[in-house]
């Protein structure tokens, strides 16, 4: 499945996004490995009034002002938990949203900790897919291209990539910062 894909991080937000599709998230656990390929991205940045970042550097986002490659996870509606990649410049403010995954290792893992044997919910939202693979608050910060816990690896290619506008957002939602592979049935909307 590996080819050689090359991802500059050091790029801003836009460029990263789409760059990120077909990349294979992965997450050991005590339970074991669970992974999928990257479908659907978001692009963030200190610009843009949807980004945590837009009023400066906090405790909560500091991550996203450090060097690029690191997970940046945060808690959203008093329930969730979800994941993001920083990229750009050190203290630049950017990230790169995981939406969804394509599931491919540790489904039955993945199943019990989202409650369902329907394949196509297990990582089909940014939510959903942190929980699928146990991604937790204690894994912000991780460098995700050198960690053995919490990583990403080159997986596949993609063949079309689809840009449109974000999702489950209130502001700044005109913005086609949204990337997505085409004809993948694991994306979170359509």
């Amino acid at each position: 499945m590996a080819q050689a894909m090359t991802i500059d991080l050091l790029s801003d937000s836009l460029h990263a996004a789409p760059g990120l599709l077909g990349y294979k998230l992965s997450h050991r656990t005590d339970e074991g490995v669970a992974s999928g390929i990257i479908v659907e991205t978001e692009a963030y940045n200190s610009t843009d009034p949807a980004s945590h970042t837009y009023r400066g550097q906090t405790a909560r986002n500091s991550v996203m002002f450090g060097p690029p490659g690191h997970a940046y996870i945060y808690f959203t509606y008093g329930m969730h938990y979800c994941v993001n990649v920083v990229t750009g410049p050190v203290g630049d403010g950017q990230a790169v949203l995981i939406r969804a995954l394509e599931p491919i290792e540790g489904l039955d893992i993945m199943k019990k900790r989202r409650h369902t044997d329907d394949i196509k919910q297990l990582t089909n939202g940014p939510a959903k897919l942190v929980q699928a693979l146990g991604i937790a608050k204690a894994d912000y910060g991780i460098n995700l291209f050198t960690s053995k816990k919490l990583y990403i690896k080159p997986g596949i290619k993609p063949q079309t990539v689809i840009q449109t506008t974000r999702v489950g957002i209130r502001q700044a939602i005109e913005k086609p910062w949204r990337f997505y592979i085409g004809n993948n049935s694991y994306i979170s909307k359509p």
